[in-house]
């Protein structure tokens, strides 16, 4: 980087002294002559020599700033407001790289009733000051397609570019088209439809578009009730319809408050690196539309000033703009014609809160993108989340989930699945065929493979998890908790239950659950955890169920050789008709000794089945 010596910066401290004292805005450039910094002041001449005070030096990204400047060019303007709207200009303008970024909606679409006899109505980027009306922007395309749409039902309109003059019209030039002929437009070019009807539809449709839809109601309710009376009934059906969709419309949009006639609200969210303002249009008590805007900080601008640049370019893009605006502050500026309002409390704070959500929103939607992008700082700042959530007193790096089970109420199983950073470890996955107990008894299997599970770790000195999950209710969780006692693990390892129903969180000693939200992140994990757990006890049974797993049991049975076990499968054909077979029929088979261990290894010693 080139540093600027003394001679230069006494130059550039002349032509500073000779600026004026009055409202404007001034350009800094580098030695390409590239506009890098664009500012307003309400003095040129004291904003412009601040930068070259000693107190500006202690900020690293002015120091830099004023190392780059080689020449200083300004534009006197009337009123501070005339500078914030010129400043707002040349920065869309030269695009300096040292202003604060601001993405606006400049490229967003408008709605156009066009100036011109039979007026077409249609979308535009490029608005035009030919006298056509323009009504916008709309931050969504298919929002903007679906008011098109809803208009296109209520009013049929034309769609082609002819020229309708009355004497095109008087001399025949024209021919309906195929919209004509199926009912999108009522032939104004060949004098089916008078001027007269056609811009009392244009009328409807500009009141509708600016929010006014009661008083549209109100037309096609008149309407509609001529046509009753009049016994055309098809016609006031046709109303009727058209009164619904006005309806669904307009639930679509918030409404307020009736006697809010026409506001704008702008919210303000300051972080370090960036501001988020979101705008609402408020018409006749409904929020009508609704903007987010990001600004990127450079250097550490004043908020006040932020939210001024914010609502200049607003209301410069708002063809059809209010007289009064709702902000959190006040903006460092007087906009003239505009009452500005900082409510405490009423109708216009709840807008105002409103609007506030609505950016917080997009923060959330923003940091969530981030975290997508990085997986490492996602899983982090889930189990971050989580730990909060559950009430923890560390991050659950480690967590571990078990799941009981059995088959047709003998053979008692149970999984125990492993999460490290909120993902699945399956290479530590464990399964566990329950040993103490012979039929199903999920506090006796929980204690049974908790005790088993932690033993084993701790005779091998290995880590213990931060979070175990048991899925179940307060039986499962008592179980957990007392063999955790048993083991002296309490204050190292936290323990919590979840049922399947209605995914309730249970937690030791607390009788009430916790109900998370639905879509939250700590209760997708915990989710997670359970079904992997069940899914992987479902694995263990579909083996337990194999052929190959039922040799491998036999096998056990003290007394039975390979060659035993295949007289059985030779008779039998399936291990389940083994299990259900009878003494009598298996001691046919393998003789009385072998058949009573057999039978003694599924039953235990039940004479009834002597």
């Amino acid at each position: 980087m080139f540093i600027m010596n003394d001679k230069a910066i006494e130059k550039l401290l002349c032509s500073v002294k000779a600026l004026p004292s009055l409202p404007g805005v001034y350009l800094f450039r580098d030695r390409n002559n590239k506009v890098i910094y664009a500012g307003k002041a309400k003095n040129l001449k004291k904003r412009v020599i601040s930068y070259f005070s000693k107190n500006k030096l202690e900020n690293n990204k002015l120091r830099v700033l004023r190392k780059q400047i080689r020449q200083i060019d300004h534009i006197v303007v009337e009123t501070e407001a005339d500078a914030l709207l010129l400043e707002n200009n040349l920065i869309k303008e030269y695009q300096p790289r040292y202003n604060v970024l601001l993405k606006d909606d400049k490229s967003f679409p408008y709605i156009c009733i066009k100036n011109e006899p039979f007026p077409r109505v249609f979308t535009t980027r490029n608005p035009v000051k030919d006298g056509s009306a323009y009504f916008g922007p709309y931050t969504s395309a298919n929002m903007i397609r679906s008011i098109l749409e809803l208009l296109k039902q209520l009013y049929p309109l034309r769609n082609c570019n002819y020229q309708l003059s009355r004497k095109n019209i008087d001399s025949m030039k024209f021919k309906v088209c195929l919209e004509y002929h199926i009912g999108n437009c009522k032939g104004p070019c060949v004098g089916k439809q008078t001027l007269e009807d056609y811009d009392n539809n244009i009328q409807q449709i500009k009141k509708i578009l600016k929010g006014n839809i009661q008083g549209v109601k109100t037309f096609l309710q008149e309407r509609m009730k001529i046509h009753a009376r009049n016994f055309a009934y098809e016609e006031a059906q046709c109303m009727k319809e058209k009164i619904e969709m006005l309806q669904k419309y307009q639930s679509k949009s918030t409404i307020v408050n009736p006697s809010i006639s026409n506001l704008d609200v702008f919210s303000f969210i300051d972080n370090p690196k960036y501001a988020v303002t979101n705008f609402l249009k408020v018409v006749n008590g409904s929020v009508i539309r609704s903007r987010t805007i990001e600004i990127k900080k450079v250097f550490s601008e004043d908020k006040a000033d932020l939210l001024a640049l914010v609502i200049v370019e607003v209301k410069s893009s708002e063809i059809n703009s209010s007289s009064e605006i709702v902000v959190p502050f006040k903006p460092k500026t007087d906009i003239p014609g505009v009452r500005i309002t900082i409510p405490r409390k009423g109708d216009k704070k709840r807008l105002l809160d409103l609007s506030e959500r609505n950016a917080r929103y997009y923060l959330k939607e923003k940091e969530k993108k981030v975290l997508e992008n990085k997986p490492e700082d996602k899983s982090d700042w889930i189990l971050k989340k989580a730990m909060s959530d559950l009430r923890l007193d560390k991050i659950p790096y480690h967590i571990e989930c078990f799941d009981n089970s059995n088959i047709q109420g003998g053979s008692p199983v149970s999984a125990c699945v492993v999460f490290r950073m909120a993902k699945p470890s399956r290479g530590e996955y464990r399964h566990y065929n329950i040993r103490s107990i012979t039929g199903p008894n999920d506090y006796a299997s929980m204690k049974e493979v908790i005790l088993r599970r932690y033993n084993r770790l701790i005779e091998e000195n290995r880590p213990l998890p931060q979070l175990i999950v048991v899925d179940g209710g307060k039986a499962q969780l008592g179980a957990a908790v007392e063999t955790i006692k048993s083991l002296d693990l309490t204050a190292e390892v936290k323990i919590i239950a979840i049922a399947k129903k209605l995914e309730e969180i249970y937690f030791p000693g607390d009788p009430v659950p916790l109900y998370l939200d639905k879509k939250s992140e700590t209760l997708r994990l915990i989710s997670h955890l359970r079904d992997e757990a069940h899914r992987f006890s479902l694995v263990f049974h579909r083996q337990k169920r194999s052929s190959g797993f039922a040799k491998s049991i036999l096998e056990s049975v003290p007394g039975l050789g390979s060659k035993t076990i295949e007289k059985l499968y030779k008779h039998f054909k399936t291990y389940e008709s083994i299990r259900k077979s009878s003494f009598e029929e298996i001691s046919s088979v393998i003789g009385k000794s072998k058949a009573r261990a057999l039978i003694d290894h599924f039953y235990g010693c039940d004479q009834d089945k002597e």
